[in-house]
């Protein structure tokens, strides 16, 4: 269990360590050693302003947002989301200058879009220097799959053929694609264009290819920007969320609604096209990078790293097959499956808690009370809430006109290992506009069954849970409308 938490976090500041699968044309260190060395922010990897913050050992201040400041105060409870993160609140870093509290650039654009919630400074006080070890969602598959064989009795028989259904099914219509990332990730390339092409068709039947895509496109931006807004980024130790927070929204209509990247599957053209109107310059090279660093990437996070991906293959497999070879795949898939339940009101907390335990057990061990989210140290830091050696204390916060942030009011409430309730829409909303939640009736007459095959052996944003109402939506719009590259290029000819 220890191992498996291991495997899913990572320090920047440290060689690469990982196990990962053998016959892969790069290694993890080939590939941190490229984005730390040749692209133009590759050293805010391991030297940025929250790294350093949190390797100081002295006071922290993170920003949250909340539009229940209210109920928080009445409880004096602050409970705590999943996401990425699995159990901690989600923060964004604030340093501390003469004039205030400087929020981080993805404090400023959460502040920007969700005007309505309110802020609020929490203050940890470290017991020691925090080590920096991140937690990279893309690595919890593992960890999915041992929680639901753990609790799969939670299911009804019907929800189990629904779940063994959609998965046999997903495999299925991936398998051909699958095969040929492995073929790339073992150095036998594939035209680019073709590659976007199958991966953009394969995310609906592999949705954690949705977000393994949008990571991959995030990391390219982030890692080789060059506008005046990135350097000024970089120059306060930062890397620039602005940049896949304008991916997102020009690539998926309704993302304002709900951040869903099961959703996110621009084709070669489209693709080309949204990166070059964020940043012209960019557009050539991202094609071949995708088909590289998503390759490899999917090696990683899909296979045991027992494995030797050259001999791996998705196509006429067993389903006891590929649970041996691609632990971490299968668990991503059911994780995502069983979130588009209908009863997963229900379920969430089952599931979900469970994990939430470890990790706090976890980062209690390895002295972590501000865990961050590890694709990339960019700036999504949490509080652990069941750390026992690090003070809290909690603020609500005013701007002032130059965008520093002031503590107004203490608010006497102490974190809980509480997880907010959260949910998803069903399968039959992820294309199109979401809807809200309603009930549908799961599919029956599985022939084989996940929970009897699937074994518990095995290694290893999501992203946080969007805010719904009318205000918000609207900010939201009137960000995508000014930030949206087609807008902007639509303003310059006009």
């Amino acid at each position: 269990m220890r191992d498996e938490w291991e495997h899913a976090h990572t320090d920047y500041t440290l060689p690469a360590q990982r196990r990962i699968p053998a016959s892969l044309a790069e290694s993890e260190s080939d590939w941190r050693h490229h984005l730390e060395r040749s692209t133009p922010n590759g050293w805010l990897i391991r030297n940025n302003a929250m790294t350093e913050a949190l390797v100081s050992g002295q006071p922290m201040y993170l920003l949250h947002v909340t539009k229940d400041i209210d109920a928080i105060r009445t409880s004096r409870q602050v409970h705590v989301s999943t996401g990425c993160l699995v159990g901690a609140l989600y923060c964004s870093p604030l340093t501390s200058q003469r004039e205030g509290l400087r929020p981080h650039n993805l404090g400023a654009y959460l502040m920007r879009t969700k005007p309505s919630t309110t802020p609020m400074v929490f203050e940890i006080t470290p017991d020691a220097p925090i080590r920096p070890k991140g937690l990279d969602y893309l690595h919890l598959g593992a960890i999915h799959l041992r929680t639901y064989q753990r609790y799969q009795s939670f299911l009804n028989p019907a929800e189990s053929e629904q779940l063994d259904r959609a998965v046999l099914a997903g495999l299925h219509g991936a398998a051909v694609f699958l095969d040929v990332a492995l073929r790339n990730a073992t150095g036998h390339a594939t035209p680019a264009p073709e590659f976007i092409d199958q991966l953009s068709d394969t995310v609906a039947h592999v949705p954690f290819l949705g977000y393994l895509y949008f990571e991959v496109l995030s990391e390219y931006l982030m890692l080789h920007s060059v506008t005046p807004e990135t350097k000024t980024c970089a120059q306060a130790g930062e890397l620039n969320n602005w940049l896949y927070k304008r991916l997102a929204f020009a690539a998926v209509d309704g993302m304002y609604q709900l951040f869903d990247l099961t959703r996110f599957n621009p084709r070669h053209h489209r693709l080309v096209q949204l990166i070059d109107n964020i940043e012209p310059d960019l557009g050539r090279g991202v094609a071949e990078y995708v088909r590289r660093r998503l390759s490899h990437l999917f090696a990683r996070t899909a296979l045991h790293p027992s494995q030797d991906a050259a001999s791996v293959t998705f196509q006429g497999a067993d389903l006891s097959t590929i649970q041996k070879a691609a632990p971490g795949l299968i668990g991503q898939m059911v994780f995502r499956e069983i979130r588009h339940m209908a009863r997963y009101r229900q379920l969430y907390h089952c599931f979900e808690k469970s994990k939430a335990l470890e990790v706090w057990d976890y980062w209690n061990n390895e002295g972590i009370p501000t865990p961050f989210n590890g694709v990339l140290p960019k700036g999504e830091i949490g509080i652990n809430p069941l750390y026992p050696r690090s003070p809290v204390r909690t603020w609500t916060a005013k701007m002032d006109g130059k965008g520093f942030l002031h503590p107004a009011e203490e608010v006497m409430a102490v974190l809980t290992p509480h997880l907010a309730s959260w949910w998803t829409p069903p399968v039959g909303a992820r294309c199109g506009t979401p809807p809200m939640i309603h009930d549908f009736e799961p599919a029956t007459g599985a022939r084989y069954s996940i929970s009897r095959q699937l074994s518990m052996n095995g290694f290893p944003h999501d992203h946080q849970a969007p805010e719904h109402s009318d205000r918000n939506q609207s900010h939201l719009r009137s960000f995508v409308r000014e930030h949206d590259p087609r807008q902007r290029y639509l303003r310059r000819d006009v």
